[in-house]
């Protein structure tokens, strides 16, 4: 049996680069191809939607909706670190070789999460039945 080098294993995986890269620049000269491209003055105005721009564009809004979205991107990253974990919980001795390793790795770490919902919850980020301007 003939063995290749090492660097021959990666072939798969830059053949799959190069044929995802081929079909999003395949993508891109197609639709200029197929698209039509007439701009017209009602198509190159600022505004598309046909309603009429009025007042300031800097409108304030509250920092709850911002603050809203980076919780949700937090709880939304502790249940993509705690799928794998759930997966391999039982091998964690034999990979480690500590029995209770990962219980005290993912108490730690939903320690920290408690401890960040805890303060989300004393400020009243998730309280919106008043605005509160000192956030």
């Amino acid at each position: 049996m003939v063995s290749l080098p090492y660097h021959w294993q990666y072939l798969p995986l830059f053949l799959q680069i190069l044929v995802a890269f081929g079909m999003g620049v395949g993508m891109v000269v197609a639709s200029h191809f197929v698209g039509r491209h007439k701009n017209t003055a009602v198509k190159l105005d600022a505004y598309e939607c046909g309603i009429v721009a009025v007042g300031d564009a800097r409108k304030r809004f509250s920092v709850r909706f911002y603050l809203v979205a980076v919780l949700f991107i937090l709880f939304d990253v502790e249940a993509v670190f705690m799928m794998p974990w759930a997966v391999i919980y039982r091998k964690l001795p034999a990979i480690t070789g500590q029995r209770l390793f990962g219980f005290w790795e993912m108490a730690v770490y939903l320690g920290f999460v408690a401890v960040g919902l805890y303060y989300i919850l004393r400020k009243g980020i998730l309280d919106w039945s008043h605005d509160k301007a000192d956030l």
